[in-house]
């Protein structure tokens, strides 16, 4: 039975991963951060005891920025493939923490690598770097007409696309200086109904959900024009265990080949619950209002602009889908009905509190 660690299980990527792989008969083992709150609402549903027998979901306390740590857990486990998911992924947060986020994005890659080396680990254990498409930077200069491919040259505009471009080149290093079997997946924007809720697709649908309901009245937002490829997560973690079956280790651009303005993804969102937006103003005067009341139901706010805005990040998965991937089984469409739906039964018990009488707290970050 393969074994396999993946680091931040409890992310969106992770949960669905180790989904995968358990269906696919591994032994998943997954570092979790250790916290006061109970995070781990996205794999409760995989769970097992531990005083089961043949207990094939096993989680362990870890951090990307403890070296020792890190050892300690690859020389137990002995794992056949590990896959770093890890990061501090949010895009304008490392404008404000961007120290952290080197440290965990760019120098935990780093500490998993050396876990593997130090362990003796080189012909045994093979390794999966989650990279981004932030590392391209969206400049005009560097993006051939059909999108960012494999060779396309780098160029990262947020301390995040800094720091995993560490991550990527370090991985690469690994691969050629040690002969691991290593890989980057440089994958462009993945969403589904439990991806984070501060990340821009994720608060716009929630938003969306909660107008509709009427527990809110307007949605913020920041720049309409940032154009996206926006995939399904579930079809890009198939790409991460695919990408660790080949024969020889290889980097791969996961992508849909199409783009989204954030703009038109809000306007497909309130299409789900029957609204029709019309657009009134530019630049940060734009509104969008109901097309048959007349209310404004989004606003631009400048704070949620980034200090240096990347426009444009289209990918090209030409290779992918010649030598490992198929087609994907959603489209931007089909993903946004999916997350609206999804926000809509979640939204739908705080409706019934309301009416009842009880107090319900904002539950989501206002960044």
């Amino acid at each position: 039975m393969k074994k396999a660690l993946i680091t931040w299980i409890t992310g969106q990527d992770g949960s669905y991963l180790a989904e995968l792989l358990i269906s696919k008969g591994y032994e998943v083992h997954g570092i979790k951060r250790r916290s006061s709150l109970i995070n781990t609402e996205r794999i409760d549903h995989l769970f097992q005891d531990p005083h089961m027998v043949d207990t094939r979901f096993i989680l362990h306390y870890g951090d990307m920025t403890d070296s020792a740590n890190l050892i300690k857990l690859v020389a137990q486990i002995q794992p056949d493939e590990i896959y770093n998911l890890a990061a501090q992924s949010h895009v304008k947060v490392s404008f404000d923490m961007p120290e952290y986020t080197a440290n965990t994005d760019g120098i935990g890659t780093l500490r998993l690598l050396e876990a593997i080396r130090s362990n003796g680990l080189e012909e045994k254990t093979k390794f999966y770097q989650a990279s981004t498409s932030e590392m391209y930077g969206g400049m005009g200069f560097n993006m051939p007409s059909t999108g960012y491919t494999e060779q396309s040259p780098f160029y990262p505009r947020s301390p995040y696309g800094v720091a995993k471009l560490y991550g990527y080149r370090i991985t690469v290093n690994y691969r050629e200086s040690y002969d691991i079997f290593a890989c980057n997946g440089i994958l462009f924007n993945h969403e589904s109904p439990i991806r984070g809720e501060t990340f821009v697709t994720r608060k716009i649908t929630r938003a969306v959900a909660q107008i509709h309901l009427g527990l809110q009245d307007k949605l913020y937002i920041g720049n309409l024009d940032a154009q996206r490829d926006r995939g399904h997560a579930k079809d890009y973690v198939e790409g991460m265990r695919l990408m660790l079956q080949q024969d020889k280790p290889q980097d791969y651009v996961l992508a849909t080949g199409k783009t989204t303005t954030v703009r038109d993804f809000i306007t497909l969102s309130f299409k789900q619950v029957g609204i029709q937006l019309n657009r009134e103003g530019t630049g940060i005067q734009e509104v969008g209002k109901n097309s048959s009341t007349g209310e404004v139901l989004v606003e631009v706010d400048e704070n949620y602009f980034r200090p240096s805005e990347v426009d444009l990040l289209l990918g090209d998965p030409s290779k992918a889908k010649k030598e490992l991937w198929r087609t994907p089984h959603y489209n931007v469409e089909q993903l946004c009905l999916e997350m609206v739906k999804s926000d809509i039964e979640v939204f739908k018990k705080h409706k019934i509190l309301k009416e009842n009488g009880f107090e319900i707290l904002k539950d989501f970050p206002s960044y």
